[in-house]
């Protein structure tokens, strides 16, 4: 059975487990080239180019991983606020702890009116097999070559020198966002968002947005609650 997320849980607590395990299993010198490649990424000032609270929120139609079909910023809109996970894919236990947490308060953020969905690089057909691995009960889109993630100022191509350490630790990013191995594979299927979190209001404009160079950090659903709380609900059928 996966373990319970509440809202008294928190999020960077189970992060920090995930982090702590991976310091005493993994080796000094392949975790001193992940610490550089988060510093580098960093040091571009990545993090400060999130549009921010009271921005146009940049609209998209994007294909679901279950239905294929795409769905609509407008159409969730109509119905409530949104919020919006952009995540690396379902090879970052990172991220997946985080989906997993979404997944458990779902529920309690579908009473606040609002809706959720989670965008990736992946593939539809990776997008698919994170919802069902994980149970997951909101739609996952396929934000190809993080193009929307650009627009939002977070996407970014993965640099040489952390090329060569995905391929070292076997995990083929390519093929995650393309279906394409190494050999094949377009610069466009190296390119990755910034995790990140948006909270977009039902008049188009960001209410909340928080995004870290550091995979190892995210905003806490409780920060989201609060927003959600405070924002007017148009009338809808939901």
């Amino acid at each position: 059975m996966p373990e319970t997320f509440t809202s008294a849980t928190l999020l960077q607590d189970r992060l920090d487990t995930i982090t702590a395990n991976t310091r005493r299993l993994v080796q000094a010198e392949r975790l001193a080239i992940s610490e550089q490649a988060t510093a580098d990424l960093f040091a571009t000032g990545i993090e400060d180019r999130l549009l921010p609270v009271g921005s146009t929120a940049p609209s998209f139609s994007l294909p679901d991983a279950l239905t294929g079909k795409p769905v609509s910023s407008a159409d969730l809109l109509a119905l409530g606020p949104l919020v919006i996970n952009f995540f690396r894919g379902r090879w970052d236990p990172y991220c997946v702890t985080e989906l997993e947490a979404w997944r458990d308060l779902f529920p309690d953020l579908r009473r606040t009116g609002a809706l959720l969905v989670a965008i990736s690089p992946q593939t539809n057909r990776q997008n698919d097999f994170t919802v069902q691995q994980h149970g997951l009960r909101y739609p996952l889109l396929a934000d190809a070559g993080a193009v929307l993630a650009g627009q939002y100022g977070i996407g970014y191509s993965l640099p040489e020198t952390s090329r060569r350490y995905y391929r070292s630790i076997l995990i083929n990013i390519p093929f995650n966002n393309s279906g394409a191995g190494y050999e094949r594979a377009t610069e466009e299927s190296w390119r990755l968002p910034l995790p990140a979190t948006i909270v977009v209001a039902q008049d188009n404009t960001i209410a909340f947005a928080e995004a870290y160079a550091d995979p190892r950090v995210r905003p806490e659903p409780s920060e989201v609650f609060k927003v959600l709380a405070s924002l007017p609900l148009k009338d809808s059928h939901i």
